[in-house]
């Protein structure tokens, strides 16, 4: 997952709101999001390579979901697979902030990595990079490939629609098309991370085309205040053409 922000209790009606867009390798193996054989209360797409995922929710309400935080000189090859961390976080019974603690303080055997996990009561972040595992305030927060918050391009597009989003009803096909927003930033905008100027372009919109890499899939989830929960994910060709769409709905038990 490579951009997602949350509006956590500014909507009267719906406490958690979350848009997401998972960026990947077309060539890299992965399944629609489904209820999982083996965890059927668990509801995810899979890395068929890995085996984890980047965003799920299970039907207790949790929610979990992670980005990879860029930095090219830290990558190891024997780390194990971060997207193991979202399952972990998302079907356990321990509270969040517990669980968020557990998981920092294990980073060191991950790639870089930044994780939300939300049960209901409280919304916490872990940052792998500064070891923080923080409970986070009512607002609209946003994660790209770096710390919670940081103001980049494609981060602050995500927040101002989903400011919008928090003033009415959501929509979802509404809050899908925010993220099909492929607007590359200015190059004074571009963050620094390591990588050639020509990807940090190709990176800095909300939707990625570029050969071979992009937006695999579009998320939204909306937990209502009454229990309901809607999980969307509408998903993306090479080309950027819709291909195919998961649309479930439960309510939390």
């Amino acid at each position: 997952m490579c951009l997602i922000a949350v509006a956590w209790r500014q909507h009267p009606d719906y406490p958690l709101i979350v848009i997401a867009n998972r960026d990947e390798f077309f060539e890299r193996p992965t399944a629609p999001a489904a209820w999982w054989p083996e965890m059927p209360d668990f509801l995810a797409g899979r890395d068929l390579r890995g085996g984890g995922t980047w965003l799920g929710v299970g039907r207790d309400g949790r929610f979990a979901a992670l980005t990879n935080f860029r930095d090219p000189t830290r990558l190891r090859d024997d780390a194990r697979s971060r997207g193991d961390l979202v399952v972990r976080a998302a079907t356990g019974d321990l509270p969040a902030q517990a669980i968020g603690q557990q998981i920092a303080a294990e980073r060191a055997h991950y790639n870089p990595f930044n994780l939300l996990v939300c049960d209901g009561e409280a919304l916490v972040v872990v940052e792998s990079m500064t070891g923080r595992c923080s409970t986070l305030e009512p607002g609209i927060h946003t994660l790209s490939n770096h710390l919670l918050d940081t103001p980049w391009p494609k981060a602050r597009v995500a927040r101002r629609g989903l400011e919008t989003a928090t003033g009415g009803t959501p929509d979802v096909d509404a809050l899908i098309d925010l993220l099909h927003n492929d607007r590359p930033a200015a190059d004074a905008e571009l963050p620094a991370t390591g990588v050639p100027l020509a990807l940090e372009r190709m990176l800095s919109s909300c939707f990625i085309r570029a050969p071979g890499y992009g937006t695999r899939c579009t998320t939204v989830v909306l937990r209502s205040a009454d229990g309901q929960v809607r999980f969307v994910e509408a998903r993306w060709n090479s080309e950027g053409q819709p291909d195919g769409r998961t649309d479930e709905s439960f309510t939390v038990r």
